[in-house]
């Protein structure tokens, strides 16, 4: 487990409190956890405003929940789910000493307003910033009558922490058009606020070029199954709920975001997105900010990162890119002076240094400057509107896959042991104190807390190699 400075380091990268950097943390180690699971791992699809932020793209509103489709109504049995999670909760401590408690583990099943059968469930965790008291929860949302339209894809599961698997850390989940298609059907049906956000953002993301004509087949076809009509403008505008998508804005979304947009400006944009989806407009390709006069001088081959890091320089960079993608203008402190800045594009000089290419908002002047040299930054709330591509925060094509029926053969199997691990090979480790054997899927010496043979607690936290079973 990463320490509790790491997660200090990063909620200042991210200008996000440490509990809910925390958080993020150990959502990665339970989504690897589900996903090594032998039963879990080709029926349980993930989705949501946590797929987004886990598996396609970083920079974007903090999430809390992990929402799920299971292709198995056998699993929807409380037993059933108890049952897996204590084996998940196992791998997650033997991977990354995160403690998953067994007795706070908590699943209700429950029948849904469209007569099928859900569950919530409730984990608890003792994470690096070892919080005393009642320990944090994740909340997770679980359905077997959702429709799936797309092949689910396999994706990486983003983790931005020192600790992350050698073997990688990967989930099944929706293709992203269907994922953009399930938040535009949930903004028609319930007009949230974090539907509101996350719809739009999608739309802003030109550069995952969704294809148009599969997202809207998709939304028809999901429309189609809820029996509601196709969303429009006009139609969430007359809703009943829109008032309170406004009144809520800042409580549902304040916390998962460093600066929280304002509400109108997100609004405004739905316009403009349903007359790209709907082929009415397309979308305007801005160009690409000037590097002027040092362009000769830019390492051409260098791109910043897709995925969030720590930076470990003076100013977090993240928080910028978040600014940038949001449309929030920054404070920047830079030769003793202030201006607000549009940032648009990070790039690195031959000699390794770092230029944050931007835009003065009130003069529309573009100006470089050197990481290194910048004396303060902070987002502000003032929004602006792009005058050219921003560039911080690449993803590159996320291309569709064809789509094809839910059932059957969608999925190509992993090689998995019957224990549950990708990996079948165990490494075996004996209490230094009581001599009770565990059996790792790592190399990890770190033992979770645990009773001897004979049933009295064991004060034995580490353990020494004995053998490796296959």
């Amino acid at each position: 487990m990463i320490d509790r400075q790491e997660i200090l380091e990063l909620s200042r990268e991210f200008s996000l409190r440490p509990d809910v950097v925390e958080k993020d943390y150990v959502l990665g180690w339970v989504l690897a956890g589900i996903y090594q699971h032998i039963l879990l791992s080709d029926v349980w699809v993930f989705k949501g405003g946590t797929c987004l932020k886990k598996c396609f793209f970083e920079t974007y509103r903090f999430s809390e929940d992990l929402d799920f489709t299971l292709t198995d109504d056998e699993h929807l049995k409380e037993s059933f789910l108890l049952s897996v999670f204590e084996s998940v909760a196992e791998w997650v401590y033997d991977a990354s000493g995160i403690e998953i408690p067994a007795d706070y583990l908590r699943f209700e099943v429950l029948e849904n307003p469209r007569g099928g059968l859900s569950a919530q469930g409730r984990i608890a965790y003792r994470g690096p910033l070892q919080r005393r008291g009642d320990p944090p929860r994740i909340k997770l949302d679980l359905t077997t009558d959702e429709t799936l339209i797309m092949e689910p894809v396999t994706r990486d599961i983003h983790h931005p922490y020192s600790d992350k698997s050698e073997k990688g850390m990967i989930a099944i989940t929706y293709a992203f058009e269907e994922v953009f298609a399930e938040k535009l059907r949930a903004l028609a049906e319930r007009e949230r606020p974090r539907d509101l956000y996350d719809v739009v953002h999608l739309f802003r993301r030109s550069d995952l070029q969704p294809d148009r004509n599969v997202l809207l087949k998709t939304l028809k076809e999901k429309c189609e199954f809820k029996g509601i009509d196709l969303p429009t403008v006009h139609s969430l505008q007359n809703s009943p709920e829109r008032a309170e998508l406004e009144r809520e804005w800042a409580n549902m979304l304040k916390h998962q975001l460093p600066v929280l947009p304002p509400f109108q400006q997100f609004w405004n944009e739905l316009g403009d997105m349903f007359a790209w989806l709907y082929e009415k407009a397309e979308r305007i390709i801005l160009p690409k900010v000037s590097l002027g006069r040092g362009a000769s001088s830019i390492d051409n081959k260098w791109r910043p990162p897709s995925t969030s890091q720590a930076w470990h320089s003076n100013v977090p960079i993240e928080a910028i890119r978040f600014a940038a993608v949001n449309r929030l203008c920054v404070d920047l402190k830079y030769g003793g002076s202030h201006r607000l800045i549009e940032a648009y594009s990070l790039r690195r000089t031959k000699q390794g240094a770092l230029l944050l290419y931007a835009v003065k908002h009130r003069t529309g002047e573009v100006r470089s400057y050197r990481l290194d040299r910048i004396q303060g930054a902070s987002v502000s709330s003032t929004p602006f509107k792009p005058r050219f591509t921003i560039e911080l925060t690449p993803s590159g094509q996320i291309a569709a896959p064809p789509t094809s029926p839910p059932l059957g053969g969608w999925r190509v199997k992993r090689q998995i042991s019957a224990s549950g691990n990708i990996n079948g090979s165990k490494y075996i480790y004996e209490c230094n104190v009581c001599g009770r054997e565990f059996a790792h899927s790592t190399r990890n010496s770190k033992l979770r807390k645990h009773k001897t043979t004979s049933g009295y607690p064991c004060t034995g936290r580490s353990g020494h190699f004995v053998r490796t079973d296959y």
